[in-house]
């Protein structure tokens, strides 16, 4: 992770806001799962990102939070600063676009946290005949390779690639997504060659990334905008363990999950408070899905059959 969140004050946000008014040269306002979220900058590149990722907003509607995405010569590079109090957050000098987006989930996570009991969970999630499923796993454990290895099957579906909320309702677990489109990497189709015509139309970023339309890809039917999630799938890689599938019990499952900070660096606020509310959704979310640990260290084939096998499995 190469940034760190500082807590400011109200009075701090106030006196960055004047010194950097002179900035933003766009106001955009964008609905990330019913929070009004306001991107503020003069950055081209970011404004055009921002508006292909996310859900236009009524621009009468008063924003809930806001990001600032700024230039400062003065200050080092990838700086973030938060005012938990105003949900305002500073982002400057920061070059990477996921980053970017990544932050305004977080900015609605915290909202939707504390006033909402939705919550943040960083990994994908999918569909397969009503059957949802969420996949988690830390940087090179392949949840990207092995969301988009699924999406090759016409029965999977995707809510999300990167992140979605969650909600407790009744004795079911529901899953929400909230992003218009995704967010790849150049790569992908040399992994999976059925998604090179897709990256063949994408504008890639310096960071070999481009937010592209999934639609057009695997079709417009197959985005989705909630499901109940049934199974969870933490991957891993770790070529001295012997398993490669191995079942979870539901306080192992959240020990992982809590040990390795949710999977989540973006997360803006960690107290008590948030410590508890985030432990008693994933507890939830455990104890009403089946669990399973896949190691990845065969083949993207390989694994994806097992992912496979386990997905049919009643």
């Amino acid at each position: 992770m190469a940034y760190d969140v500082i807590h400011i004050s109200m009075e701090k946000k106030e006196e960055l806001v004047d010194r950097y008014t002179s900035q933003v040269l766009y106001e955009i306002k964008s609905d990330i799962y019913g929070c009004c979220i306001k991107l503020l900058t003069g950055i081209p590149s970011i404004k055009d990102a921002w508006e292909e990722s996310f859900y236009s907003a009524s621009q009468s509607i008063r924003s809930h939070g806001r990001l600032y995405v700024i230039q400062d010569v003065d200050v080092g590079e990838n700086q973030v600063l938060y005012d938990p109090q105003s949900r305002t957050a500073f982002l400057i000098n920061i070059d990477y676009y996921g980053w970017v987006k990544s932050l305004a989930l977080s900015v609605a996570g915290d909202i939707l946290e504390d006033y909402h009991s939705i919550y943040s969970v960083h990994g994908a999630c999918l569909d397969m005949r009503g059957q949802g499923i969420c996949i988690l796993g830390g940087s090179g454990a392949g949840k990207t390779t092995h969301t988009y290895g699924l999406l090759r099957n016409p029965r999977v579906r995707v809510i999300s690639d990167d992140w979605f909320f969650g909600r407790i309702f009744g004795d079911d677990i529901l899953a929400y997504g909230s992003e218009k489109n995704f967010y790849i990497r150049a790569d992908l189709a040399e992994i999976w060659k059925e998604f090179a015509g897709l990256v063949d139309k994408a504008s890639f970023d310096s960071k070999g990334r481009a937010v592209v339309d999934l639609r057009q890809a695997i079709g417009k039917g197959r985005i989705m905008p909630l499901t109940t999630i049934e199974k969870v799938i933490f991957l891993k890689r770790d070529p001295e363990q012997e398993e490669i599938v191995l079942p979870l019990e539901g306080d192992r499952a959240l020990a992982i999950l809590e040990g390795n900070g949710y999977y989540n660096p973006h997360l803006l606020v960690h107290n008590e408070f948030k410590a508890n509310l985030r432990s008693r959704f994933f507890r939830t979310l455990f104890l009403r899905s089946r669990v399973i640990e896949v190691n990845t260290t065969g083949t993207p084939e390989e694994t994806q059959r097992r992912i496979l096998e386990i997905l049919e499995e009643k």
